[in-house]
């Protein structure tokens, strides 16, 4: 260990190395023509006057986010003429959803939403970005919906499952001034509630959609196939796959901020979009097990670092772990009473090896930690909590280093003294001259004064029964 500790800077120098690597890694976006354009010559277009189809796949939170934003202005600055976002979606974070929904309704490209493959799903955000997009599509076997908000700007939502509960009989829920609420739930619940249905319903006016079924989505978590979608006005069309949708497209009109634009994609080329390193680093950062691991690895390694300075390796890896870990919970909804609860936790599991209290600290610690695990994220946002395992785990390897400090303060204090004053009570002395009362005795090779009640013989082994500054007390040892 020691050993290892001596080479920090290398292994610092080769951690640095290896980041750097990873973040030089990026993916070209690739051209790929879309299928069925050979019904027709494509047109001579300039470099960049084509069509961009970007994938929003999984949980909707920071990385998705900025991947789709920054493509989007991208595709604007191209001179792209048509975007195309397929959703694949269970939901996200609401500040996520509504950075995407900004730059929709800013941007100077028509944006279709297209909920596609076959069996993928727009829920809960991913329904606020069908009816923020222009132009709204689905593909057959595919839904939306469930738009109830679990968690809108930091305040408690909807109870678990995405629907509110139903209102009591006996008891409406009531707002301060007395007035009866449509909104079952708490102040907090009802304002998150209605703050989510203006935002879907402004959106739905916008775009000229059902702005009823909006309402119903957020209140009571309604959902709807792609068929009813179509039938209700919840969207535009109902194409198989992107060449059928881009059929379809031809010749509709789109409003835009600047004004109607009538589309025009016979033959256009669709440029695929893929994510790029700075997106698959964010969205690594970003997951809830990988941010918490590196929070542990951060408080150990500066822990582990102040117990041994000058080991560097340590430092630097909790150092570097914990500022990853702090970005991604300021971009994660996170609650802080778990944040220090975790920290607490650690802090009183290594406490217990300074002031050992054989497991009362490390209990607590134990006990904290894993509460503050379970209370860290929302477990209610799709994709975005902490796998019950992974704490388990942690809460596991705390429990052996307790047990193992316990260990290790039980066998201490068994053990016999081996240093300072106390271990000559331990020792036998051997008198060097006879005595009636005072006297002179050798110990580990040492002349020591003594003290005995009793007479001492030259020779005789003495017990040491106290010392008295640099007196021992002695008596002879029985035969």
């Amino acid at each position: 260990m020691i050993a290892l500790m001596r080479t920090g800077n290398r292994h610092a120098r080769a951690f640095a190395a290896a980041l750097i690597a990873v973040a030089g890694v990026c993916l070209a976006d690739t051209p790929v023509p879309a299928p069925g354009a050979d019904t027709e010559p494509a047109p001579v277009q300039k470099a960049g006057a084509d069509g961009v189809l970007i994938p929003i796949t999984g949980p909707i939170g920071p990385a998705t986010s900025d991947f789709f934003v920054r493509a989007l202005r991208d595709a604007g600055e191209s001179g792209a003429r048509l975007v195309v976002a397929t959703i694949d979606t269970p939901g996200g974070l609401d500040t996520a959803m509504r950075d995407m929904i900004q730059a929709i309704l800013a941007s100077n490209v028509p944006v279709v939403a297209f909920v596609s493959p076959r069996g993928a799903r727009a829920a809960s955000a991913g329904t606020y970005l069908v009816y923020a997009s222009h132009v709204a599509a689905m593909a057959p076997a595919t839904n939306l919906g469930a738009a109830t908000p679990v968690q809108i700007g930091g305040a408690p939502a909807g109870p678990p499952g995405g629907a509110p509960e139903p209102a009591k009989k006996d008891k409406p829920s009531t707002e301060d001034d007395g007035k009866e609420s449509p909104v079952p739930g708490n102040a907090l619940e009802r304002k998150a509630v209605n703050d989510a249905v203006a935002y879907l319903r402004s959106l739905a006016e916008l775009r000229d959609r059902n702005a009823e079924w909006a309402e119903a989505a957020v209140r009571e978590g309604a959902s709807l196939s792609a068929s009813e979608a179509l039938r209700q006005g919840v969207i535009d069309l109902i194409a198989d796959d992107l060449p059928a949708l881009l059929a379809a497209l031809d010749g509709r009109t789109a409003r835009m901020p600047s004004g109607d634009t009538t589309l025009r994609t016979a033959g256009i080329l669709m440029r695929t979009v893929e994510q790029d390193w700075r997106t698959r680093l964010l969205s690594l950062i970003t997951n809830p097990n990988v941010a918490y691991l590196l929070m542990l690895i951060g408080i150990y390694g500066l822990l582990l670092e102040g117990y041994n300075p000058g080991s560097v390796l340590p430092g630097v890896v909790g150092a570097i772990s914990l500022l990853l870990a702090l970005f991604a919970f300021q971009v994660l909804s996170v609650n802080y009473a778990g944040l220090a609860l975790i920290a607490l936790g650690v802090l009183l599991i290594i406490a217990e090896s300074f002031a050992p209290s054989f497991g009362t600290l490390g209990l607590g610690g134990i006990v904290s930690f894993v509460i503050g695990s379970v209370m860290l994220l929302d477990d209610d946002v799709p994709g975005f909590s902490i796998a019950w395992q992974l704490i388990g785990a942690m809460a596991l390897a705390g429990s052996l280093v307790l047990l193992a400090i316990v260990s290790f303060a039980v066998r201490a204090r068994r053990r016999p003294v081996v240093s300072g004053g106390e271990a000559l009570l331990s020792e036998r002395a051997e008198a060097i001259e006879s005595f009636d009362a005072k006297g002179v005795v050798r110990i580990h090779g040492e002349l020591w004064n003594a003290t005995s009640h009793t007479p001492v013989r030259q020779g005789q082994r003495l017990r040491i029964l106290s010392r008295d500054g640099l007196t021992l007390v002695v008596e002879p040892e029985s035969d």
